[in-house]
């Protein structure tokens, strides 16, 4: 465990379960609150939420700053999102802020941005079963899992998933109509972690389930940024170098890019 708690940030668009009655029956308080409430009663985590609708779309930098991983949510409105809040939170993660993307949040500009691909896949809304296949046991986002996740009712994701080849693949779903998916795959950026979790349509109750609260749980710690960001590269003078130099050989410029001595 880290010696301080990992701050997390919890950010849905917020829209489905205000307009949605059958939603807002299985979120009350927004899928946010409900992870949150779940997510806050680790001892190791500290939680706040953001929706799309408060001020800088939930994600300034300043709760950047203070945020070690951050979750994602969105569906309805992926085009509310303004290009400099993508860019922002795009800047976190390449400085090591961890990130979850959750569900239909393949299809963010957060995400697309990220991964440099389309993300689009298949898709089916048929309230059929969907079993979560542990690919990978020994990966720390499994940790506590069986062999796979029964989930009763989900939304079918299928292949092809337009993603690069991830670094870690973690999960991979079956269908109950016979398609496969990858539903739990990692990926590094510049200094943070990304991964991308699918279970989680907003029409049935998946993130009651207590082993998909368990894989976000496990994300979140995997996720926490480790060591110290790399720097942006930057000139260092002759008079700086680690070991002495006495021989220059080749063109030497000064500053400002001119040749040393004109």
């Amino acid at each position: 465990m880290p010696s301080s708690p990992i701050r997390v940030t919890i950010w849905n668009e917020f829209v489905h379960e205000r307009q949605n009655p059958v939603v807002a029956s299985i979120y009350p308080k927004g899928i946010h609150g409900l992870l949150a409430e779940v997510l806050g009663k680790h001892d190791d985590f500290t939680i706040r939420t953001a929706t799309l609708d408060e001020p800088e779309q939930g994600v300034s930098q300043a709760v950047l700053d203070e945020t070690d991983v951050l979750l994602w949510w969105g569906h309805a409105a992926h085009d509310q999102v303004l290009d400099a809040t993508v860019t922002r939170v795009q800047q976190r993660v390449l400085a090591g802020m961890g990130l979850i993307v959750l569900h239909s949040g393949h299809w963010s500009k957060l995400f697309k941005r990220l991964m440099g691909t389309s993300c689009a896949l298949c898709w089916r809304e048929a309230g059929e079963r969907e079993r979560v296949w542990v690919v990978n046991p020994g990966h720390p986002i499994a940790a506590g899992l069986g062999d796979c996740i029964e989930i009763e009712q989900s939304e079918m994701y299928g292949e092809p998933f337009g993603i690069p080849e991830p670094d870690e693949l973690i999960f991979v779903s079956w269908f109950q109509g016979g398609e496969v998916f990858r539903s739990g795959a990692t990926w590094t950026r510049g200094s943070g972690r990304i991964f991308y979790f699918s279970p989680g349509h907003e029409v049935y109750p998946i993130y009651h389930h207590p082993e998909v609260q368990r894989v976000i749980a496990n994300g979140i710690r995997w996720a926490r940024p480790l060591g110290r960001p790399a720097n942006t590269p930057r000139p260092v003078p002759v008079e700086q170098a680690r070991e002495k130099i006495s021989v220059r050989g080749g063109t030497v410029h000064d500053a400002e890019g001119k040749l040393a001595g004109q």
